[in-house]
Order: C-alpha cells, then structure tokens, then sequence
C-alpha cells in the first residue's frame, strides 16, 4: 500500500520516500479513479502540515500535486477546493520568495481566479500584484474589476486601504471615490467616508480631509445622520488629530478639530463625552490665554458633569488667572472633597492612587507660580490630609519649593511694595521648609533637602542677623547628613560625592560664621568645632594633601576642649582615614586639657590613656614612631596614681559619712 507507506514516510520526515510513494498512487489513479479524492486531500494535508515547518519546496511540491490529482477527476474534487489550494500555493511561493517566485505565485491566482471567484483569492491577487513593479493602469483595471463583480462594500474598502498602505495612493484615493459614488445610497456609505477622512489624514492630506469632514457634519445636520458607531469612529478620528496637535503646542490646530467634534453634538445633548470635550477645549483655551472662551467650556463642562475632578481643576485655574483667590479657594475645597469621595461617580480619574495627591499638587504648583500663596498653602495642607504615603507628600513639596526657588530667582520690580511683597513671601517658604526639615528628622535625606531649601530661600532675604543664623544651622544640618551618609556610603565614588558636598556646605557655613561673629558674642555657640571637625573628617577620609596644613591652625587654637581633640582622634583612624599619628598627638592634648582641670574627671583620663596605649601598642609591643614605650609607660602611671588617689578620696568619705 504506497499510500500508507507515503503517510508513514512524511510522519518521519522522510520527504524524498514519500514524494516517491505518492507519484507511484497518482499513476495508479488511472486504474483506480475512486482513490482520487483520497489523494488529492493527502497531498494537500501534506501541503500544509509543511507550510506549518517552512518547508516551503517541499509544500509547493505537495500542492502542486494536489491540484494535479484533482484536476483527473472533476467530479471528486470541485473547483471551490481547487481554488483553495491554488491560494495555498500562491502564499507558499510569496512567503518563499516574493521576488524570485513573483511570477509563480501570480500565476497560482490567477488560475485559482479562473477555478473558483472568491473574494479571499482577489484579495491575495491584490498582494501579490503590490509586490512586483505592477503599473497603475494594472491596478486600475483590477480594482474595476473587483467593483464589476459586485464585491461588498466592506472588501472594497479593504482593498483600497491595502492600496494606500503599500503606497498606492493615486490608485487607492482613486478607488475609494468610485466606492463612494458606487455605494451612495447604501446605509454603509458612511463607512466609506469615514475612511477616506482617515486615511487622508494619515497621508498629511489635511484640506482634503477638512472639506470631506464638512460635508459629513452638514449631511449629519440635514437628514443624512452617521450611525451611532460612526459617530464615534469620526470623534476617534478628530479627537487623535487634536491630540496630535495639542502634543506639539499647536492649541489652535487642535481646537479646530475638537470645533468639529462639538458640531456633531446636537443642542441640548448632555453625556460624559461631551463634558471631556469641553474639558479638553477648556485647556487649549487657557494655553491661547483665552479665558473668557475658557470659562463658558468649563461651564458647559461642569453642566454635563459638575463632580469631574478635572471639570473642578480647570475651573480652579480660570480662577486663579483671573486673580480671584475666593473662588479658587471653593474650586480647590470642591477638588478635594471629590477626590476624596469612597465612591465617586464616573471621574475619568487615574486608577494610579497617586493621582489625587498629583492634582492637588499641580494645583499648589499653579497657585504658586501665579501669586496667590494663601491657595497654595491650602492645597498643601490638603494634599499632607489626603495622601496615604508621607513620603510622597514631601516630595511633591520639595518640588513646589524648587518652582518656588525659580520664580524668585527671576527679575522683579524694584518698588518699595514689590519688595516688600516678594520678602514676605519669601519668609513664609523659608519658615516653611524649616519647619518641614525639623518634622523630617526620622529622614535624614528629606530632613537635609528642606534644610538646603531655606537655605536657599534665605538668600533672597535680607542679611540680618536671625537670617544668618537660619543659614549656619541649615548649611551645619546639611553637612551632618552628608557625612553621615557618607559613612554609610556602598561604594568609593558614592562617598567621594556625598564627602564633597559636605566640604562645600562646610565652606559656605565658614563665610557665613565669620559674618555672623561680626554681628554679636557668639562665644558659646560650638559652630567653629563643629565645622573644624567636619572640615577635618573629610579631609582624612578623602586623603587630602593639605590635611598637615589645615591642622597646624588647629594645634594652635586657644579654646578647643578636651573632647574635641579626643574626637580628632577618634575620626582620624576612622575607615577609611588611617592617622594613627595625627591620633596619638591629639589624645596628647587631650591628656594635657584632663589634668588642667580644677577637678579631674578619672573615668575620662582613663579612657584616653587607654586609647593612647591602644594607638601606641597596636600588636602589644611599643610602636616608637608613634610614642616611646618610656613615654606611655608614663601615662600610664599618671592615669593609675590618679585612680588610687580617687579611691582613697572616696574611702575616706565613705568613712567620715559612717
């Protein structure tokens, strides 16, 4: 039985065996004419299972063989099926090769086209032409054909798009208004013009488009009405192009489109779409700075659909351009009492729960920048109230300081009110971030960014003497956080940066600290050995050459404590800085100070001779460099004649109280 050895045969994969067995049956065809049917379906199951793997020779073969075997018996194999297969073959011979098989696959279609008429067989044809160098005229005649055959309107239209896409407009265009007139009175025409619009806005093809759309709209108007779905196709269509515009800031293009949008709606129609469109009108007004024009799109906005967050914001802004800071203020409680509704009704809201905290940002950041402060101070209080993640709140204000930061940064007028407006103004942001940085403190990062922001805001103030003591505890607070994350820091560069940054607020709050000095007695104020030892961890953490310099100053100071050069020491040998020297003569000093007491504090003495020895004799022998055994030798005696001192001073007490 070839037939089964064939099966078996392609079922391995063995194509050469199997193309053998079944040319064998199909010359057995002629003494066995009922198996025809049989065979013609086997090659073609053997057609496509290839098709499935890519063998596309082998398919071909298989198909070839198909419509062969059928072709000796018309009465088994009807001519639908032949078609079918003569489709097959086509697309195999186009996936093969288009280039090379052009001829081939056309060839295939076209006998398939003569076989059986099917509109998937011209639509293929269609292809196949759009692949050779097919002149216009050919594609003319074969779309006119297509038309003469009485295709449907919905396979036209398919075929004019398949033109336009390939870059047959003049053909495609062409076609599509012979479809148009064709099918005028079908209730589907309107499909057809719907398309045309838009594929002539693909093509940049505007004032074509344009005067098709109205005369569209002015059929809707006067009796020729679009279907509900066509409806909504066409505002799709407008609505994208608008939107395309409104990207590139073209806000008068857009409000063209979105004008033709509105025209659709009839007098009296109310719907959610409607008040999107309005919103979305509303927005290119106020970029126009047309805000007359603006306020009756919001309202009409608001008719449609009054708790829309985005119809409350809107209305917000218009309020804030007409510097009308009482209605504002009710936009902007309306916002928030909508944004935190549990249930609210149909707010094309952002499913993102951030987006209520980012709109009442946006409406801070546009109070902000257009003056009105007091609305922007309560759309920050709201915003602290409705937002379930701290940390974003203090994100969004930082970034509303930094809008902050830039308007004052610019020109202003130099009148006496002017000034005096923009200090006060300034006053509150910097009393704001201050406080903002103190109620941080469990956020160093955030604690020092606030910190940095009054800073910064206070340079636009006067230079008094509360101003510069602001500035010195904002730069010190900055500093603290930057070497304290510098500590923290898991590589090299990232502890370079944060080191750096630290020497920077360091210096500035030097500049500043010499001023303020000027200003009055600031002799118990530990600014000058807080910034000394910063100054001082930095420099050995980052190995700097002038590290000897900076402390040859130091060593000379008057007024440094005891602590202070303990906490030399201490920073010194402190990874990744490694002084062990500069250590020693530091807790030398330190010694020094303790035994310059009026009443020595033994536990401190103590403590430092030990560290002192620890320094001098790191592996348990004398490390001469760093001190002469003789010498600590010394201090060790000084610190144990000190302890049995104490003692008997206590014992004796003791004694006298019994």
């Amino acid at each position: 039985r070839p037939k089964d050895t064939g099966e078996t045969a392609i079922a391995q994969g063995d194509f050469q065996r199997a193309s053998t067995c079944v040319l064998r049956c199909k010359d057995m065809l002629m003494r066995l004419p009922q198996m025809t049917g049989y065979l013609h379906i086997l090659c073609y199951n053997f057609g496509v299972e290839t098709q499935k793997q890519n063998k596309y020779e082998e398919s071909s073969f298989w198909l070839r063989q198909s419509y062969d075997i059928g072709k000796m018996d018309k009465n088994s194999v009807g001519p639908e099926m032949l078609a079918k297969v003569l489709r097959l073959l086509a697309t195999i011979y186009l996936d093969w090769d288009d280039k090379k098989y052009y001829d081939k696959a056309l060839s295939a279609i076209n006998l398939a086209k003569k076989e059986h008429l099917n509109p998937a067989g011209l639509f293929l044809r269609m292809k196949i032409l759009l692949k050779g160098e097919t002149a216009n005229e050919d594609f003319l005649e074969a779309v006119l054909e297509i038309l003469y055959l009485e295709m449907s309107l919905d396979f036209c239209l398919k075929i004019a798009k398949l033109l336009i896409d390939h870059e047959r407009e003049s053909v495609g265009f062409y076609f599509l208004k012979i479809i148009c007139e064709h099918f005028k009175s079908s209730e589907s025409i309107g499909k057809a013009l719907l398309l045309h619009i838009d594929l002539l806005l693909q093509k940049k093809e505007e004032l074509l488009a344009k005067e098709k759309i109205e005369e569209i709209i002015l059929g809707h108007q006067t009796g020729k009405q679009l279907t509900t779905v066509l409806v909504e196709w066409l505002h799709e269509i407008l609505w994208e192009k608008a939107a395309k515009s409104f990207e590139v800031q073209n806000y008068a293009d857009a409000l063209h489109w979105y004008c033709y949008s509105l025209r659709l709606y009839s007098s009296g129609h109310t719907d959610l779409n409607l008040a999107r469109l309005q919103r979305n009108m509303a927005s290119c007004y106020l970029h126009l700075k047309q805000f007359d024009k603006a306020k009756v799109a919001v309202t009409e906005a608001e008719h449609c659909d009054p708790t829309n967050i985005f119809t409350q914001f809107y209305m917000f802004k218009i309020a804030i351009l007409e510097e009308n800071p009482d209605r504002a203020l009710q936009a902007i409680t309306t916002l928030k009492n909508l944004l935190t509704d549990e249930k609210p009704e149909n707010n094309d809201l952002l499913t993102d729960r951030s987006s209520p905290t980012m709109l009442l940002s946006l409406a801070a950041q546009f109070a902000l920048e257009n003056g009105q402060q007091i609305v922007a101070e309560k759309a920050l209080e709201y915003l602290a109230q409705h937002s379930e993640d701290p940390q974003q709140v203090l994100t969004y204000q930082i970034l509303l300081f930094d809008a902050a930061l830039q308007k004052f940064a610019q020109p202003f007028d130099e009148e006496t009110s002017t000034l005096d407006s923009k200090t006060d103004e300034v006053q509150w942001f910097r009393k704001i971030a201050w406080n903002l940085a103190v109620q941080s403190d469990k956020d160093p990062v955030t604690m020092r960014e606030f910190f940095i922001l009054s800073y910064k805001l206070s340079q636009f103030c006067p230079s008094d003497q509360v101003i510069l003591i602001a500035q010195k505890t904002c730069l010190l607070m900055a500093a603290a956080v930057d070497l304290e994350q510098g500590r923290k820091a898991s590589t090299t560069s990232e502890q370079t940066r944060l080191l750096n940054r630290a020497l920077e607020q360091i210096h500035k709050c030097n500049d500043i600290w010499n001023l303020l000095k000027q200003t009055g007695d600031f002799s118990n104020d530990p600014c000058e050995t807080l910034l000394l030892l910063y100054e001082f961890e930095v420099k050995a953490k980052m190995n700097d050459p002038s590290l000897d310099s900076f402390l040859e100053s130091v060593w000379e100071l008057p007024h440094l404590e005891s602590k202070t050069f303990e906490t030399i020491a201490s920073l010194a040998v402190e990874t990744p800085a490694y002084y062990p020297s500069i250590a020693v003569k530091a807790l030398k000093r330190a010694l020094v100070l303790h035994k310059k007491q009026e009443s020595i504090d033994v536990l401190k003495y103590s403590k430092c001779v030990h560290n002192l020895i620890n320094l001098s004799l790191p592996n348990g022998t004398s490390s001469a460099e760093l001190c002469p055994l003789q010498e600590v030798w010394g201090y060790f005696e000084d610190a144990l004649s000190l302890i049995s001192h104490t003692v008997s001073q206590i014992v004796i007490l003791n004694f006298q109280l019994i």
